[in-house]
C-alpha cells in the first residue's frame, strides 16, 4: 500500500474485526458516507476468520459459537449469513474423562458415587433452585459440608488448573465478570451456552464477513498498519479497534493481556473428541482443544485439531487477544480512557479499544449503540 496517496477519509476504521466492520458497515448502508477500514493482518474478520481446507472449516483464531440473547443483535447479523443451528457443548478432563461442562448433574454422576451425586443435587436445588448457573467462588462461601465438597472438587479439577493457565493467575486475582463464565449448573442441560438465539454462518465467518464489506462505499486495506498512516491522513471521524494504550504510545504503561498459540494437527479418521471443545484443566500446557468440523456438522474421513496454549503478552511479540480484567488494570485502563474522552470525532471500541473482555454478540451490539450515538450528535 502507498501511503503517500492518502489524504483524507471522511471515516476511518482501524481494525476489520466484528467490532470494526459492524461501524463501517452501518456508516455505508445508513449514512452513504465512504468508510476506510484498515488491519495490519492480511485478512478481514480479525479474530472470527475461517477458512476451508480439505472439506473442514477452520476457525484459525479459535473456536468461535455465537450466542446471543439479544434480539437486535440476532437480526442484524442474520441479514449477513443464514446461520446453521448449532449449540455448543464443552467437555473437559477430569479424572482420566471427558465429562461435561459447566459442571452439572451429568458431570456428578459420571465421577460422584450414586448417593453421593443424588444428594448434592438434591441441596443445590433446595439451596438454589433447578437450571440455575452459580459461579464457582460463590460456591465456596457455603457452609454446607456436601455443598463445600462439590465446591472444593470443582475448583480444583475444572477451575484453578484452567485460570491459572489460561490467565496467569489465580482464580481470584480476576474480575468476578470473568470468573463467573465459569459456572456450576444446576439441572442437566449439557449446552456451555443458554441463550435464545445459536448458531455458525452456514458458510463460514469470512464470507459473512466479505458479505457486511460488500458496500462500494466500504474500502479496506489490508497489510496496513495504524503506525504506518496515523502521520499521512486525516479524518473527519476515526473508529479505533486496536489497544487504546498503543494508541497512546503506551504512555500511562502497557495495559495486559494475555495471548495465545495455536497447533493445528490433522488425523485420518472421521472423529476424536466427543464434541467440539475439548479442555484440560489440569493436564498438559494446553487448555482445550477445538475439533471445529463439529460446528457445520461437515461430513469427512479425516479431522482436524487446534490446540490452544495461553502466553504472557509481550509487545511486538505476539498478540494481545484477552484483556486482564481486575482492579490495577481496570485503574490503568481508565488513565487511558480519560485522555480519550478529551479527544474529538475518535471513538474506541472493541475488547482492545475498551478493554473489556467482550463476546461477538457484545462487541455487535457496542458498535450498534455506537452508530446510534452518531446519529443523535
Amino acid at each position: 500500500m502507498n501511503t503517500h496517496q492518502l489524504r483524507y477519509v471522511k471515516n476511518l476504521v482501524v481494525g476489520c474485526g466484528l467490532s470494526g466492520m459492524v461501524v463501517a458497515e452501518r456508516i455505508a448502508s445508513q449514512l452513504g458516507e465512504p468508510v476506510l477500514i484498515i488491519d495490519k493482518r492480511a485478512h478481514i474478520g480479525g479474530n472470527i476468520y475461517d477458512y476451508k481446507e480439505n472439506g473442514i472449516t477452520i476457525h484459525q483464531y479459535g473456536p468461535h459459537a455465537f450466542h446471543t440473547n439479544i434480539k437486535h443483535v440476532w437480526d442484524y447479523i442474520q441479514q449477513f449469513s443464514d446461520f446453521y443451528s448449532f449449540q455448543l457443548r464443552v467437555s473437559a478432563w477430569i479424572d482420566g474423562q471427558a465429562v461435561p461442562v459447566p459442571f452439572n448433574f451429568n458431570s456428578m454422576e459420571r465421577l460422584f458415587p450414586q448417593f453421593l451425586a443424588e444428594k448434592i443435587q438434591q441441596k443445590l436445588i433446595t439451596r438454589f433452585g433447578y437450571d440455575v448457573k452459580v459461579p464457582i467462588l460463590e460456591l465456596r462461601k457455603e457452609n454446607d459440608a456436601d455443598l463445600a465438597f462439590l465446591a472444593d472438587f470443582v475448583y480444583k479439577n475444572v477451575f484453578e488448573g484452567y485460570t491459572l493457565k489460561q490467565w496467569g493467575l489465580k482464580p481470584e486475582e480476576i474480575d468476578p465478570t470473568v470468573t463467573a463464565r465459569v459456572p456450576i449448573f444446576v439441572g442437566r442441560d449439557d449446552r456451555y451456552f443458554q441463550d435464545k438465539y445459536q448458531g455458525i454462518p452456514l458458510h463460514g465467518y469470512t464470507t459473512m464477513a466479505e458479505k457486511m464489506l460488500e458496500h462500494p462505499l466500504i474500502d479496506v486495506r489490508l497489510n496496513t498498519a495504524w503506525s504506518q498512516v496515523k502521520d499521512t491522513i486525516s479524518y473527519e471521524r476515526l473508529f479505533y479497534t486496536g489497544s487504546i494504550d498503543e494508541f497512546f504510545g503506551y504512555s500511562e504503561g502497557v495495559l495486559p493481556y494475555r495471548s495465545l498459540f495455536f497447533k493445528k494437527q490433522e488425523l485420518n479418521h472421521p472423529y476424536e473428541q466427543p464434541t467440539a471443545n475439548l479442555n484440560y484443566p489440569c493436564n498438559y500446557e494446553w487448555t482445550r482443544v477445538c475439533e471445529p468440523k463439529y460446528f457445520l456438522d461437515e461430513q469427512t474421513d479425516h479431522t482436524v485439531l487446534m490446540r490452544e496454549y495461553p502466553q504472557a503478552f509481550s509487545l511486538g511479540k505476539n498478540e494481545p487477544y484477552y484483556p486482564i480484567a481486575n482492579p490495577d488494570n481496570n485503574a490503568l485502563y481508565e488513565k487511558y480512557l480519560l485522555k480519550a474522552k478529551k479527544l474529538a470525532s475518535v471513538y474506541f471500541l472493541g475488547r482492545l479499544g475498551d478493554y473489556k473482555y467482550y463476546n461477538m454478540d457484545q462487541c455487535i451490539d457496542r458498535a450498534l449503540c455506537l452508530f446510534t450515538q452518531l446519529l443523535q450528535q
